[in-house]
């Protein structure tokens, strides 16, 4: 059977996995009466809470005698690691474009990889039906973006579809017709995009994603460059560097047939397949014939640009609630996880207790820690540091971003002196219809830690933030932190509500009547610049000498809740967030106030 092989990128939230959905319906990769969950590619729980794909996937339909591979790729940047491999195994792609937003940060992201590539994409201009639409503008910016990212004269002459994803249907007219559904797409891609191009010689293939199945173990996804597969046939797998890593057989073979994987007798060169039966192999090593002695090029990988501490838990509640609190294994998860996952750097520290974790972003590595806690792990984890580097004439260099924000223009003048105070650079102002405008700044990475939250906040939840890495820069100096200090608790035990009504006029608190605390645990937010060491556990002294007034029940002002994302960015380079399978909790790195003082004179002398 004839193949073509396909990526779907965008941005995020353009409707990449929706698209997929309607895809598979209107092949007939669905039986009549089957049920099926919204947004199917998506398939495990973080990926459905958040509404963001993180990991890529493949599929497949038929259509017209083809089977044509898709993979539904992420959206954020956090998780471009996943897409620059993904785009080494493909032979064209979809780039999906908001008819509304445009191409964004991401969309230059993926379309510069893929271009790169030597892709020739398909453009498809999509939620054609948003009241805002804008689709002539929106393609003379698809192609400025095409020109500035150094597209060739072939991939310039790109085809244009218009359309609903979600409606499911595509067309050559933004107006439709829109019974023909999702058919001229397909048609579009068997026209369009080439078949693969296969190689010479026995069976050879690079690895692009990696997951553990509890039943097969170890399976890895890549296309097939030259030669077949059968089951229980010998393989070596070699490094990058063409050492040899592992021999052994192959247990099974497994093709993507719509949203199943069944298992396949032989796959040929050209098709994307899952291999099962090795321990060791991981992603961008080659999977060979015995007689192969050279390893394939894997694409390179952009460094990481954020790093942060998992440390062993050493709090007082340390180990009451999870049941992985060791080093070892902490250690062995995440080695474990940067084995599939290309983009993240694990380093472990001096001291055996703690590692370096080095990613993408902080939403990368807060996904990461969310993973590990829903898994029984129990750690502390610092806030989120640039990595820095110097270049050869020993100036510092560091990460800058390209940031792009949607707001509406009674909040544009807050966000651009914020911005400011970050010590951005903004390069373009413009109206985006509908009261919008479109803000485009050059910002230090450590300045937007912890600036989601506060944006939100400052425009009443209107602004829309999009990031992008763009390069390397001297340091721009010192960037102002959290404004407020901190209300410690001075004691262990159990919180009261009497002590945090009395409390209340010295800031809110961030914990809940009832709660553990400990000596140097953060319960609350001051109201002025330093921290303030507090009594929660205080009880009302009952006596038998009634009151002039009623005894009321205390009323509490509700409590600031501290999600993981929130907390990360809000904690200083002092203070932890300990994460366990039930709590979030804050704290000072050194919880006795004498070792405290100690490190601030320390900080002070050094």
């Amino acid at each position: 059977m004839a193949i073509r092989n396909i990526a779907i990128i965008a941005h995020v939230d353009h409707g990449k996995t929706t698209l997929v959905d309607e895809l598979l319906k209107q092949s007939g990769s669905f039986r009549d009466n089957q049920r099926v969950a919204e947004r199917v590619m998506d398939s495990n729980d973080l990926e459905k809470e958040r509404g963001i794909t993180i990991l890529a996937k493949a599929t497949s339909v038929e259509w017209k005698g083809v089977r044509i591979n898709i993979v539904d790729t992420p959206g954020h940047a956090d998780f471009g690691g996943e897409v620059e491999r993904i785009l080494s195994m493909v032979d064209g792609a979809i780039v999906l474009v908001d008819s509304s937003e445009g191409p964004m940060p991401q969309t230059k992201f993926v379309v510069g990889k893929a271009l790169k590539v030597g892709l020739r994409p398909i453009v498809a201009i999509n939620k054609i039906d948003r009241p805002d639409g804008r689709h002539e503008e929106v393609i003379n910016e698809v192609f400025d973006l095409f020109a500035n990212l150094d597209a060739t004269d072939e991939q310039l002459d790109f085809p244009i579809l218009y359309g609903s994803g979600r409606d499911g249907w595509m067309n050559v007219n933004p107006e439709g017709p829109k019974d023909e559904g999702l058919a001229p797409l397909l048609d579009l891609v068997l026209k369009h995009v080439p078949e693969p191009t296969v190689e010479e010689g026995p069976f050879r293939l690079i690895g692009t994603i990696l997951e553990a199945n509890p039943f097969l173990g170890r399976i890895i996804t890549g296309r097939i460059a030259s030669g077949s597969i059968k089951p229980n046939q010998a393989v070596k797998v070699l490094g990058q560097d063409g050492k040899l890593i592992e021999t052994g057989r192959i247990s099974k073979i497994l093709a993507f047939r719509g949203i199943e994987r069944q298992p396949i007798e032989e796959a040929h060169a050209g098709d994307i397949v899952a291999i099962a039966g090795l321990s060791k192999g991981t992603v961008a090593d080659t999977f060979c014939d015995p007689s192969v002695t050279e390893a394939m090029k894997a694409q390179p990988i952009d460094p990481p640009t954020v790093t942060m501490s998992f440390i062993v838990n050493d709090s007082p509640l340390a180990g009451t609630e999870g049941d992985k609190v060791t080093s070892r294994v902490i250690r062995d998860r995440l080695f474990k996880e940067a084995e599939g996952n290309v983009a993240l750097k694990i380093e472990e520290a001096e001291g055996k207790d703690s590692f370096y974790v080095s990613g993408r972003g902080e939403l990368q590595l807060a996904v990461l820690i969310e993973t590990m806690r829903r898994e029984g792990f129990e750690l502390a984890v610092s806030r989120p540091r640039v990595v820095m580097h110097k270049d050869e004439n020993g100036t510092l260099m560091e990460p800058i971003e390209e940031v792009v924000i949607d707001v509406d223009e009674e909040h544009s003048g807050v966000v651009v002196q914020k911005m400011s105070e970050r010590k951005a650079e903004m390069v373009e102002l413009r109206p985006s219809g509908g009261n919008r405008i479109r803000l485009r700044f050059y910002a230090p990475t450590r300045g937007l830690i912890g600036y989601q939250s506060e944006l939100l906040t400052d425009t009443r939840g209107t602004a829309i933030m999009n990031r992008l890495f763009h390069d390397y820069q001297p340091f721009k100096g010192q960037i102002g932190g959290r404004v407020n200090g901190v209300l410690l608790a001075n004691a262990a035990g159990e919180a009261v509500a009497y002590a945090m009504f009395n409390l209340e006029d010295r800031g809110p608190m961030i914990i809940e009547p009832g709660e553990k605390v400990y000596q140097g645990m953060i319960i609350g937010i001051h109201s002025r610049d330093n921290d303030l060491e507090v009594n929660v556990l205080k009880g009302k002294q009952l006596t038998n000498i009634r009151a002039a007034g009623k005894d009321e029940a205390v009323k509490l002002t509700p409590p600031i809740r501290m999600t993981l994302d929130r907390a990360l960015s809000w904690i200083q380079d002092d203070e932890l967030m300990e994460v366990t399978p039930k709590n979030i909790r804050l704290r000072k790195m050194f919880l006795d106030p004498n070792d405290r003082k100690r490190y601030e004179k320390s900080k002070l002398a050094g």
